[in-house]
């Protein structure tokens, strides 16, 4: 497939907000991502939209909901994409193909999701959709209570990690002080994400508060070039890879912490890209639970089977490590709108092979790969990213 790149960028503030519905989100980003790029909204081909809902909003259809804010892309043609937790790399996806094909030169991705509007537990009932409800639908605590059972699964096999998952959920919100786009901008500390406290309660045992993702609104979009446009414009990140994996989505039929999908995604990008795991300066992955990006540094390579505990424990993930792993705050500080999380992740690794990073800003950005997850561990998505102007 011929490569694309992104040229531009843009991105709301996650959280709850104001906003009143997913209409009203997209209008905060989608003019903007093309004004980023230094183009008219004419010049757009297509548009793609990662939209999730599944009941969090009675407006669904949400492709045509871009017309609203921009009418000049009237009579362009708009798909909605949707895979779970993955719905966002989904659409870059789409975007990407549309292009390849030959079928245009530019396309808008937006991402996003208004998800506070919700009672808490219809949340949790919501999200149950992107497990296997024949067998799964009974699970207490939604799809927290999915990874609460993972998490046990791997302390049997592989012994207590509370500690470990309590390093990444301190390093990601000591992270996402940082992030002028995150949810909660506080560095909790490692002692309070390590105790269960009043205000760090037990979700889904072992998993507490500090260990699972925020319930969040919010919205991103990306402009997605081919290689040729993209050279003549402003800015260009290229896609050195883009891979997509998906796995058996019954946890029954799969060993639950092995994590095959995600490994097969990262060994297929890596081999496509011509690169080693090392070479990447950092990467942004989708620490939905804290229990998920401790057995994604297994995934990744990072780290043999059982041994993930190491790489936050030892420092490698950190900013200062060998391979910084959310330097954003990751989703469990920036927050986790579903349709948003992964055009949100490829926005902000943009801004960091761009030098655009602000205060997030790592020393050395030359590589960056992302990782989005749909479900658990079903939808799995590998990109890798450099910056070509």
């Amino acid at each position: 497939m011929p490569e694309s790149c992104i040229v531009g960028w843009a991105h709301s503030r996650f959280g709850k907000l104001e906003a009143p519905d997913a209409e009203a989100l997209i209008d905060m980003v989608a003019r903007a991502a093309i004004e980023d790029a230094g183009i008219e909204p004419t010049a757009i081909d297509a548009i793609f939209v990662g939209h999730y809902n599944n009941g969090f909003q009675r407006q669904d259809f949400p492709s045509s909901l871009v017309l609203q804010s921009l009418p000049e892309l009237r009579f362009k043609p708009a798909t909605r994409y949707e895979n779970a937790c993955a719905t966002g790399t989904a659409a870059i996806h789409g975007a990407r193909d549309f292009i390849a094909a030959g079928r245009g030169r530019l396309a808008l991705v937006v991402g996003v999701e208004k998800m506070t509007a919700t009672p808490t537990p219809e949340v949790g009932e919501i999200l149950l959709s992107a497990c296997y409800r024949r067998e799964e639908a009974d699970i207490q605590a939604g799809f927290a209570g999915v990874f609460g059972r993972i998490a046990e699964r791997y302390f049997q096999q592989y012994g207590d990690q509370s500690d470990a998952l309590a390093a990444i959920a301190a390093k990601n919100h000591r992270n996402g002080v940082a992030n002028p786009y995150a949810q909660m901008r506080k560095d909790l500390g490692y002692a309070f994400c390590r105790e269960v406290s009043e205000k760090n309660p037990y979700v889904a045992p072992p998993l507490k508060r500090t260990d699972c993702s925020l319930i969040s609104d919010g919205a991103a979009a990306l402009v997605v070039a081919d290689e040729e446009t993209a050279q003549a414009m402003g800015k260009a990140v290229r896609f050195r890879a883009a891979v997509q994996v998906n796995d058996f989505m019954p946890l029954s039929r799969r060993d639950p912490i092995a994590f095959e999908g995600p490994a097969q995604a990262w060994a297929k990008a890596l081999e496509t890209a011509g690169i080693k795991l090392g070479d990447l300066s950092f990467v942004e992955s989708h620490d939905c639970f804290t229990i998920a990006e401790l057995i994604e540094y297994e995934a990744m390579g990072l780290a043999p089977r059982g041994q993930g505990a190491r790489a936050i424990l030892e420092g490698w993930t950190t900013k200062e490590g060998r391979l910084p792993v959310n330097p954003s705050g990751g989703l469990k500080s920036k927050g986790h709108p579903i349709g948003a999380t992964g055009v949100s992740m490829h926005a902000i690794s943009a801004m960091q092979l761009t030098g655009q990073a602000g205060d997030m800003q790592l020393a050395k950005a030359d590589l960056g790969g992302v990782f989005n997850m749909g479900g658990a561990a079903v939808a799995n998505y590998v990109s890798i990213l450099e910056r070509v102007k």
